[in-house]
């Protein structure tokens, strides 16, 4: 039984820490509910880390993975028709409405563009399937639909991709175990010369420099 997170209006670049906070606070919720010790049997974070930290390991319980293409926990089936320790039927018919509701209003709204293409263009990064072509299909639009849609919002694709490739770069660069093979392929470049080609466009410095520079901290 996944529990699927996904990201609608605000951007995923950011988020790490966030999302780990989120994600224990669900595993103690589920706990405080149920009245048992629910441990999931897989937890799946889109965001990289270099080591897995202890703490983690011990909180949850469970093989936890990282740079995966979805942010989900994973219980047993088993857990589904769990009773649920001191229900409050009322309670939970008027919060389904509201966020029935919520989610009505949501639906409505089209949301920003940039933050939608920004969100698209995570996953498949390391892949080198951040095009435009590929973007605008998974949202669902042609691609000068979607170029005129950024445009409105006064961005385009390549300057979104430029943006989120340095953000990312200076957060892989904290990183003392990632090679710069290893971040120039987490942000799509097959070879290295090409990102740092980049950095020196974008920043004037090498990789090496932003990191002995503390541009990157």
């Amino acid at each position: 039984m996944p529990l699927r997170f996904e990201y609608v209006g605000v951007s995923r670049l950011s988020d790490r820490h966030q999302l780990e906070c989120f994600v224990v606070i669900l595993l103690r919720l589920c706990r405080l509910l149920t009245g048992l010790s629910l441990s999931p049997t897989g937890v799946k974070l889109a965001h990289r880390r270099t080591e897995l930290p202890a703490e983690i390991k011990k909180v949850f319980g469970c093989e936890v993975s990282f740079g995966s293409a979805v942010d989900e926990v994973i219980y047993p089936r088993t857990a589904y028709s769990m009773a649920t320790v001191n229900a409050d039927t009322y309670l939970n018919s008027l919060l389904v409405r509201y966020c029935e509701e919520a989610l009505s209003r949501r639906r409505v709204q089209s949301g920003a563009w940039r933050l939608k293409v920004e969100n698209a263009i995570v996953p498949v990064l390391p892949h080198g399937r951040a095009k435009m072509e590929e973007i605008a299909k998974t949202l669902g639009v042609g691609k000068r639909t979607l170029a005129r849609l950024l445009a409105s919002e006064g961005c385009t694709f390549g300057g979104i991709l430029d943006a989120l490739r340095l953000d990312l770069a200076k957060s892989y660069l904290r990183e003392q175990n990632l090679q710069n093979s290893e971040v120039a392929w987490l942000l799509g470049y097959g070879e290295v010369s090409a990102f740092n080609h980049a950095c020196k466009r974008w920043t004037g410095k090498t990789p090496r420099q932003l990191q002995s520079a503390g541009v990157a901290a």
